[in-house]
């Protein structure tokens, strides 16, 4: 393409085109050569476009905070091995449980591989173009104990977390939660429910969480908000953490 004038590229920089310019600048003559100016422009758009999409997605990534930000569903090992249906992976890789407002359980034993399911299912989400976030339920519980003690900390806490279109709590239910921690949960997920997507990867089963979350109406009032349109996807018992050991990766 024609070489751009030095003020066309300052006005493009300057409303935000600057991946544009690049765009066109990076033009190979002898591959455009003989397309008329719409399709040089198409070609642009479209390169820049790609570009633009590429860091929307790697920056959703990063804000992610995925435990093991390489988790791809794609490349899962050993389904059959763990029990694993393969449809139902290839289902959830579209994201459209998160459209229904669905929310997701990875239960199995210590080592089945539910961190990975959790952030693999986060980063696909974030490729979809849509707001993740990943947090262990420890950390989750040591934010909260920061955040209430501070002027509006509650408010912003419950706030953030409410916000995000996928939430991925991970080691869910690994301490007993206290009072106050049953308390927030239940806030954060009536916020959520029937609004965003929430993925609970645990060692628990389900007959187990009420005696984990404890008694009294907070605990009832969570399971509620859990259990109705929830995926619920055993993980099994076949340890991934020795596995990866053995095959050095």
């Amino acid at each position: 393409m024609s070489r751009i004038d030095t003020e066309t590229k300052r006005k493009l920089r300057e409303m935000g085109a600057a991946t544009l310019l690049e765009a066109l600048e990076a033009q190979d003559e002898t591959l455009v050569m003989g397309l008329g100016f719409e399709d040089k422009i198409r070609l642009a758009v479209d390169e820049a476009h790609s570009s633009f999409n590429h860091a929307k997605v790697e920056g959703l990534i990063r804000r992610a905070g995925l435990r093991y930000p390489n988790a791809d569903l794609r490349r899962l090992d050993l389904l059959t091995e763990r029990g694993l249906d393969q449809g139902v992976i290839a289902q959830l890789g579209t994201c459209s449980f998160i459209d229904r407002q669905q929310n997701v359980v990875f239960q199995g034993f210590t080592g089945s591989g539910k961190s990975y399911l959790g952030c693999a299912l986060a980063k696909q989400a974030c490729q979809h173009r849509i707001r993740a976030h990943y947090i262990r339920m420890p950390d989750l519980e040591e934010a909260w104990a920061l955040a209430k003690d501070k002027p509006l900390g509650s408010t912003k806490f419950l706030k953030k977390y409410a916000a995000f279109t996928l939430l991925v709590i991970d080691e869910w239910l690994l301490d007993h939660p206290d009072e106050s921690m049953r308390s927030m949960l239940l806030e954060l997920l009536e916020r959520r429910y029937g609004n965003t997507s929430t993925v609970f990867c645990t060692q628990y089963a389900q007959k187990d969480w009420h005696q984990r979350l404890g008694s009294g109406v907070h605990a009832d009032a969570i399971m509620d908000r859990i259990v109705h349109n929830t995926l619920w996807i055993e993980t099994g018992s076949y340890n991934m953490r020795e596995h990866t050991a053995m095959n050095g990766h």
